[in-house]
């Protein structure tokens, strides 16, 4: 079975696609506590991450997934997701 996961880079990728904010994937890793609001996502933009992720993998979200704080809260959500195979 292959697992797909998400990682900082991507999620990176999605938050300047989804939401328009450019972030720095290493800086990002490095610093995963930082709130989404501090780098320029709101909830709208995060929705859009959201809706992007569940298309490319074919899986739900929990209806509250923009509703993480923090990228590193994300990232775990999103993952236990796709391990899951929601």
């Amino acid at each position: 079975m292959i697992t797909k996961e998400l990682t900082f880079d991507e999620l990176a990728a999605l938050m300047k696609q989804s939401a328009g904010v450019t972030v720095d994937p290493q800086q990002l890793a490095q610093n995963p506590e930082n709130h989404f609001g501090s780098l320029g996502v709101d909830s709208l933009g995060l929705l859009g991450i959201v809706g992007e992720l569940e298309n490319r993998y074919s899986v739900s979200l929990p209806n509250d997934a923009e509703r993480c704080k923090t990228p590193a809260e994300f990232v775990v959500l999103v993952n236990d997701v796709l391990k899951a195979g929601r």
